[in-house]
């Protein structure tokens, strides 16, 4: 059955959600999008030219995805069949096709949307493939996840991708303008009263998805009751508690935490500020976000500020001592000293100039002279001998090499003029200058030993 066919619906129209009752109609009524559905863009030129090929959408809840579909659908008078992921296996991929392969032979168009594509696995995906191939189905497949990780790339490759966008708050104001006027589909009827400050904090609270403020408005409607005037307290005991998009294990954590990170590295203490509490509110596990501080602590401070260390290492022993949300506050002092601490990746750059040599050069054996002589046949053999004890020396420096012969005088570590490690590119400084001196023999060695433990 086509889903623009007559439902039928024995509690009236009030039974359906208001979600529900407003979705647009057609492209007209569609808020949004304008980046591909504006005159003479790429998606409305495909509506409106009856382009047959299937189609991908990714955005986030309450975006549209859905509403297109249907309204792709109806343009093309296509029988529509709706199939959620989460709900659907093979054998109804295997009904849903060969009904759709008769259905064509007496000149039916079928269009397939998939609610939440991402979910179906590797094989089912693959089901699609003969089927979109030979015109079978127009698929069009929604999704919050990246396609580029979560679709078969035989099949996305046979799809138009378009990315929708979460509504802006001014757009999510007019919509719930719309659905207190209407009183066809609307909360016309039931005479319903909001401020523009009230569909503001609504606005502000979705997020950018319809859906969410719909539900929010229905439910403060109900609340107001016969007065009809939607007031802010309303909207507060509505919402109780914001809910923010986030998926611990879809992109989106990936997004937020990049965020954070490159925050920290710009100094921003302000916007590494809110992309952690974004992530706290959002319910990360805490223990994740202080792995990857103290990794930022290493990464983008090193030893420009090598206390910021400690300070992320006791900001993680916070969370075990006090719990959450106690321990926020330890995280933030922790993210606010990275954003204003000075920044160096010297170490980061000469870790990785390290492993590429490791990688790329041959693997040749410790120096004799600092091999520890444990026992006196190595020390017949050579083992230490030659070795320097530094403590020995008037400079605490000998002038001996302790990198492998073929990656002698090889430097890795370039430390910059920021913070601390100004004074360490100084103390470098004058090592290499003691060096020079003791091979020159300015250096007056007390004594030669073997290495000792």
């Amino acid at each position: 059955m086509s889903l623009f066919a007559p439902l039928p619906n024995q509690q009236g129209k009030g039974a359906r959600p208001l979600a529900d009752r407003m979705r647009p109609r057609t492209l007209d009524e569609f808020m949004g999008q304008e980046h591909i559905l504006a005159p003479g863009k790429p998606l409305r030129l495909q509506i409106e030219r009856d382009d047959p090929g299937s189609i991908i959408f990714w955005g986030p809840p309450g975006s549209g995805k859905t509403t297109l579909a249907q309204i792709i659908a109806h343009v093309t008078q296509a029988e529509f069949i709706e199939f959620s992921a989460v709900l659907s296996g093979i054998k109804e991929i295997k009904q849903v096709m060969a009904d759709a392969e008769k259905a064509r032979a007496y000149g039916t168009r079928t269009i397939l949307f998939i609610d939440e594509i991402h979910r179906f696995n590797r094989a089912q995906q693959d089901a699609f493939l003969p089927h979109v191939e030979r015109g079978n189905i127009r698929l069009i497949g929604a999704t919050t996840e990246n396609p580029s990780f979560e679709i078969n790339g035989a099949l996305l490759s046979r799809c138009r991708v378009y990315i929708l966008n979460p509504l802006t708050e001014e757009q999510i104001v007019t919509l719930l303008r719309r659905a207190l006027e209407d009183e066809e589909r609307g909360l016309g009827r039931l005479r319903s009263r909001a401020e523009v400050e009230v569909l503001q904090q609504i606005a502000a609270y979705s997020s950018g998805d319809a859906r969410s403020a719909y539900n929010v408005l229905e439910v403060a409607a109900a609340t107001a009751g016969e007065n009809g005037e939607i007031t802010e307290q309303i909207i507060k005991d509505t919402l109780q508690k914001r809910v923010l998009l986030y998926d611990k294990s879809g992109e989106e954590h990936y997004n937020l935490i990049s965020a954070l990170h490159k925050s920290v590295r710009n100094s921003d203490v302000d916007a590494s500020l809110y992309w952690l509490a974004r992530m706290l509110e959002s319910g990360e596990d805490p223990l994740y976000i202080a792995r990857r501080v103290v990794r930022m602590a290493s990464e983008d401070i090193g030893l420009a500020a090598p206390e910021a260390l400690n300070l992320c290492l006791s900001a993680k022993d916070a969370i075990d001592f006090l719990g959450m949300p106690e321990a926020n506050l330890a995280l933030a002092q922790a993210v606010a000293y990275l954003a204003l601490a000075p920044k160096s990746n010297a170490l980061y750059t000469a870790y990785g100039s390290v492993l590429e040599d490791v990688e790329k050069t041959a693997a040749q054996p410790v120096p004799l002279h600092i091999r520890n002589a444990a026992t006196a046949l190595m020390k017949q053999v050579g083992y230490g001998k030659g070795y320097q004890y530094a403590h020995d020396l008037d400079s605490k420096v000998a002038d001996m090499e302790c990198l492998p012969d073929n990656l002698r005088g090889r430097r890795y570590y370039h430390p910059t003029a920021e913070g601390r490690e100004k004074l360490f590119a100084q103390r470098l400084e004058e090592i290499r200058r003691s060096k020079e001196e003791a091979g020159k023999g300015n250096s007056d060695p007390k004594r030669i030993r073997p290495q000792e433990e």
